[in-house]
């Protein structure tokens, strides 16, 4: 048995297994932040073409090199929702950097203007993209 490894090395491709060692799928994209270290889950393809399917970090009982072991059953895997992608993100910050808004007002308005504000809302991949990603997987 191969030793756990981070899911910070999750590849495109790697066999998706469920609990009970069936395979149910290759890994399509993962999600998290790896800047602050959390791993928030997995888009997953149960075959070619079709809508990947979005597995929440809770439900990974383990990973090891090249394989994402999930506490599912297949049926369960099934029954999963859509993988949607996240909306993006905009950075706005503020022209202003002091001048006549300087002191306490001039630091609210800093604050307000970097905010993170998405751009648009998740939604479903589309033909083109799970096409794509079909293709990244064969490369590994």
């Amino acid at each position: 048995m191969a030793d756990p490894v981070s899911w910070l090395l999750i590849e495109a491709g790697w066999k998706v297994l469920a609990a009970d060692g069936t395979e149910v799928g290759k890994v399509d994209e993962v999600t998290g932040d790896s800047n602050a270290d959390i791993f928030d889950g997995l888009a997953i393809a149960t075959s070619a073409l079709g809508k990947p399917r979005y597995v929440p970090s809770e439900q990974v009982a383990e990973i090891n090199e090249g394989t994402v072991r999930l506490k599912l059953s297949p049926e369960q895997v099934e029954g999963l929702d859509e993988y949607l992608e996240p909306a993006t993100t905009a950075q706005i910050e503020a022209d202003n950097k002091g001048g006549t808004g300087a002191g306490i007002s001039g630091e609210l308005r800093k604050l307000e203007g970097k905010t993170l504000a998405p751009s648009e809302p998740e939604r479903p991949l589309t033909i083109w993209r799970r096409v794509r990603l079909f293709f990244r997987r064969l490369r590994g």
